[in-house]
């Protein structure tokens, strides 16, 4: 996944730099949440479970932002456009990890790790190239 932003514009939520729609912010939030309130790691089964819920359209939240700020709300969301656009980049990113032997997924700080890493990495290119930074 690609992530691009305008350093001088940097959302304060940082699902907005991640996804590209209002729906998918809205979904991986509630996914995050979601595996939060379930002490921070879930079962394939409860996934699925959450994945059916918002397929179905019996998924319920108060959201956070937009026209239905505060509100209790039934989020719809495809299944498989779920599993493909929401939690397949988050798992590439390093946001959810799955642990194979478990089967169960987890919030992660490897993301963080990972943007730390890149920084880094840029400031190595630069020096080799000759800059003095």
């Amino acid at each position: 996944m690609v992530i691009l932003f305008d350093r001088f514009n940097i959302p304060e939520d940082v699902f907005e730099i991640i996804f590209a729609t209002e729906q998918q912010i809205i979904v991986a939030k509630e996914l995050t949440k979601y595996i939060i309130f379930n002490k921070g790691e879930i079962t394939k089964t409860a996934m699925s479970i959450f994945a059916t819920k918002l397929h179905d359209g019996t998924y319920e939240s108060v959201l956070d932002r937009g026209q239905y700020k505060g509100k209790k709300v039934k989020l719809s969301y495809n299944k498989r456009q779920f599993y493909d656009r929401i939690l397949t980049p988050m798992k590439a990113m390093g946001i959810i990890d799955y642990d194979l032997y478990k089967k169960t997924y987890k919030i992660s700080t490897k993301f963080q790790n990972d943007m730390i890493k890149i920084g880094l990495m840029w400031k190595e290119e630069l020096r080799k190239l000759g800059a003095s930074v």
